[in-house]
């Protein structure tokens, strides 16, 4: 009957259903879905039978054979089965339909914990159920995974406060012991990295990238635009913290300040297409486009490093070479955002960009400073796009044929 059903909705077109009537079967779908969790972990919980048939350990392999099932998904919906048979709540709530798959996952994980605590009783056990249980009902699974960390305190907050801060400073002391960073070269123009970060400092770690990211999010939606990834917003927000930090608020590295270097020779600069060291030596750094470098040395901390045929340093930058402070707050103040054609990234998100190149002799004066954000300013240094300063002050980019 329910197969028949099923068949008959699934055959009919929702576009041409009222909203009511497309909300009310969503409730009630939510409902049966909970239901048939219900059902289903209760024939897994009791499918020993199933397992000495396949002779595996459990019913996984056969989930896996049959079902085409991917056996740590299938060995996830036993052991959550498992757990649900120990608690006669949560598989009644499963079987009224009022606390979801997910949510059960939840509070059984929850319950879990408060049985292997050694300061909760069998009656904070019995207690923390019943109360998650309800929480079900007006919460959702993560909200309701919230109040699991914490509902042993709220049954008894003088037994459990105290054990609750140890705990707390063991799991701190614990995510020291594990914090990392692993950084490796792609060797395809991009670094990979991965780490852990102790929650505290992850947390302010993710909201400063996401300062970063945001402004350029919101500029894309006023502007129309489709809006990227927000993987590659954020990733462009890190890259846009990392190039944004203080020099000087940083230790010293090697004896100086931390800066970075870039090698490149004078003829290498001059080109379109020409090739630079970030680094002192490929053997200890990497190569990057002459178009990158130039960009760099617009806004980044480094150090250029011109060689001459011989290897002659020509120029080692210069104490003029990247815009004051007090330039880029004139610049702000005079231009208000964006100077490219059709922009309006805020001036706050922008780079101080030499109109005159440095590699040909351009100073780093006000009249020939301009304000782009981050997107045009690679532009201006990408060797495919030409740009001019219009009479009114705007940059307008134009494709090479």
């Amino acid at each position: 009957a329910i197969e028949t059903a099923l068949h008959d909705l699934v055959a009919t077109d929702p576009v041409y259903w009222r909203t009511e009537q497309k909300k009310n079967l969503l409730e009630r779908l939510e409902k049966l879905q909970a239901q048939q969790a219900a059902l289903k972990l209760r024939m897994l919980a009791s499918g020993g039978d199933i397992a000495e048939e396949t002779g595996d350990k459990d019913a996984s392999a056969w989930m896996r054979a049959e079902l085409l099932v991917d056996k740590g998904a299938a060995r996830s919906q036993l052991k959550l089965a498992t757990r649900v048979a120990k608690y006669g709540l949560i598989a009644a709530g499963l079987a009224e339909g009022v606390v979801s798959e997910n949510k059960a996952r939840v509070i059984t994980s929850a319950l879990d914990a408060i049985e292997n605590d050694p300061v909760a009783s069998a009656e904070d056990l019995v207690l923390a159920e019943k109360l998650l249980v309800d929480y079900a009902t007006r919460l959702t699974a993560h909200e309701l995974r919230v109040v699991g960390k914490r509902i042993l305190r709220e049954i008894d907050p003088a037994r459990f406060e105290d054990a609750e801060a140890k705990a707390l400073l063991a799991e701190e002391e614990r995510a020291q012991q594990r914090t990392a960073l692993r950084v490796w070269d792609n060797h395809d123009g991009t670094i990979g990295f991965d780490g852990v970060l102790p929650t505290s400092v992850g947390m302010r770690f993710k909201r400063l990238v996401e300062a970063y990211a945001q402004p350029r999010k919101q500029h894309l939606l006023d502007k129309g635009a489709p809006l990227p990834p927000w993987e590659r917003l954020m990733g462009q927000g890190f890259t846009r913290l990392l190039e944004t930090i203080d020099p000087a608020s940083l230790p010293r590295h090697g004896g100086d300040a931390t800066t970075i270097n870039v090698v490149i020779s004078l003829d290498e600069l001059s080109k379109d297409l020409g090739i630079a060291t970030l680094g002192y030596d490929e053997t200890n750094g990497t190569t990057i486009s002459a178009a990158e470098a130039r960009r760099m040395a617009c806004n980044a901390t480094i150090i250029p490093w011109v060689l001459g045929g011989d290897s002659e340093v020509l120029d080692a930058g210069r104490a003029s070479r990247l815009f004051q402070p007090i330039q880029r707050k004139a610049l702000r103040l005079w231009h208000k955002c964006c100077q490219a054609e059709g922009c309006d990234m805020p001036p706050e998100w922008c780079d101080a960009h030499h109109l005159d190149p440095w590699a040909t002799g351009g100073k780093t004066d006000l009249k020939d400073g301009a304000l782009l954000c981050p997107h045009h300013h690679r532009l201006a240094h990408n060797p495919a796009y030409t740009h001019e300063r219009l009479p009114d002050g705007t940059i307008r980019f134009t494709r090479r044929p």
